[in-house]
């Protein structure tokens, strides 16, 4: 790691940074890159993500769960791939609104989920900036050999189905904003979940095994979806109406005039991390069987045709939709 500030700098990286470090393959954080070993019959998986302070998450959002955020979607890509979670990468911009309470809380939200999915931190860098607060991460994660998941894979006559709920994450922000009417406790839950979503990494080995397809809910259901339908080079039908909706979620909906314009406003706001993949009706049953086990709500919304696109429906009738999700052009 090049020095910027040798005392904030090393500082963090001795007190803060050194004890979430893997024991034997970062070097103790002491040498300018990690030495990893190959894994006999296994392909390595890499994804980076990047959160900036104003555009992915608010200036008063707590640095531990900006942390654990960071981490866990790229926890999500992993799961995405099918691929076992083993490290990462970090570098972190601090702006000078981070003294040392607000590292050290950034320090302890990444302990606590290092703990909670397994993997450790292997290098990267910290310095300081005059421009907002900013961190990225680069996540490694071990699939057996050729066996990524990809989102070229689907086929016509494949079921689409999504983990979870899907439309907390918009919400959630909402929320954090103080724009969005519900009882505190439906509050309290969309806020965790915008702040801290849950990544699917227990359900990676039943994706890898049984999925053609896979993508991640960050940049909106709709939006995900369609990078499915791009890049496989098929069609995708969706019916609206299936979407699967947390309580709050649901508490929402119920309260909107034009729960059309709800349900698309929940599937194209994106920041879910859910997983929505495709498989061929016969691995139905064994889908739903590896969710129940894992105590994880597994949905099916939809189906892949041989056409071109998202179509998507409520109530049997085509919905236009103008934008799939969230886009930083």
């Amino acid at each position: 790691m090049p020095a910027v500030d040798v005392a904030g700098e090393f500082e963090t990286i001795h007190r803060l940074l050194k004890p979430l470090a893997h024991p034997d393959w970062a070097r103790g954080l002491a040498d300018d890159a990690a030495v990893l070993p190959s894994r006999a019959g296994y392909d390595l998986v890499l994804t980076k993500d990047a959160l900036v302070e104003g555009v992915h998450f608010l200036p008063d959002d707590p640095l531990d769960t900006v942390a654990r955020k960071l981490l866990r979607v790229n926890l999500s890509d992993l799961a995405a791939k099918g691929a076992e979670p083993f490290g990462y990468l970090l570098a972190c911009h601090w702006s000078d609104r981070c003294g040392w309470p607000e590292r050290q809380a950034f320090a302890q939200g990444l302990a606590a989920d290092q703990a909670e999915f397994g993997v450790w931190l292997l290098g990267g860098d910290t310095v300081k900036t005059p421009g907002p607060l900013s961190f990225s991460l680069t996540a490694l994660g071990w699939v057996p050999k050729g066996r990524a998941v990809s989102r070229a894979g689907a086929q016509p006559g494949d079921l689409v189905f999504v983990t979870g709920s899907i439309g907390d994450g918009g919400l959630g922000l909402m929320a954090a904003q103080k724009t969005l009417r519900l009882d505190k406790d439906r509050l309290e839950a969309l806020i965790a979940h915008y702040r801290t979503p849950y990544p699917r990494v227990a359900f990676a080995e039943p994706v890898r095994d049984l999925a053609h397809a896979c993508a991640d809910v960050s940049d909106g259901l709709i939006a995900d979806v369609g990078h499915i339908a791009q890049t496989s080079g098929v069609g995708i039908t969706l019916d609206l109406g299936k979407i699967p909706l947390s309580a709050a979620g649901a508490a929402w909906v119920d309260g909107r005039v034009d729960p059309e314009a709800a349900l698309v406003r929940l599937a194209t706001g994106g920041d879910d991390y859910e997983l929505v993949l495709t498989a061929p009706p016969r691995h139905e049953a064994a889908l739903r069987a590896a969710a129940e086990t894992r105590l994880l709500r597994l949905t099916r919304i939809g189906e892949v045709t041989s056409g071109r696109g998202v179509i998507a429906t409520y109530l049997h009738q085509p919905v236009e939709i103008s934008k799939g999700g969230w886009s930083h052009d």
